[in-house]
């Protein structure tokens, strides 16, 4: 009987170890992710909302404005709102890129 308590014991033990040290990481991780926030490193897609790391991010330069996207779908989603208003989107062509 004793030893059927002691297995139950550590059982028990290493699985308050195993969720406390999940639990540890996620709150690594989002503070972690405030951080990079907070730090500039991150900045928030204009069409879904999500955070995007700078350097991973789909780039549209509209004048001296750039906007991020997180996906080449929100990136068209915006690129279309904004012909749908009336602006002119500036198409590159083969000269320019030459």
């Amino acid at each position: 009987m004793w030893k059927w308590l002691l297995i139950a014991a550590a059982i028990f033990v290493l699985y308050k170890l195993m969720t406390n040290e999940r639990g540890q990481k996620n709150k690594n991780e989002a503070k972690i992710k405030e951080r990079k926030i907070a730090s500039g490193e991150m900045v928030k897609d204009p069409v879904c909302g999500t955070y995007v790391d700078v350097d991973s991010s789909i780039k549209v330069r509209d004048g001296k404005t750039v906007y991020q996207f997180c996906s080449y779908e929100c990136r068209q989603k915006f690129l279309e709102e904004l012909s749908n208003s009336g602006r002119e989107i500036p198409q590159i062509s083969k000269k320019d890129d030459e």
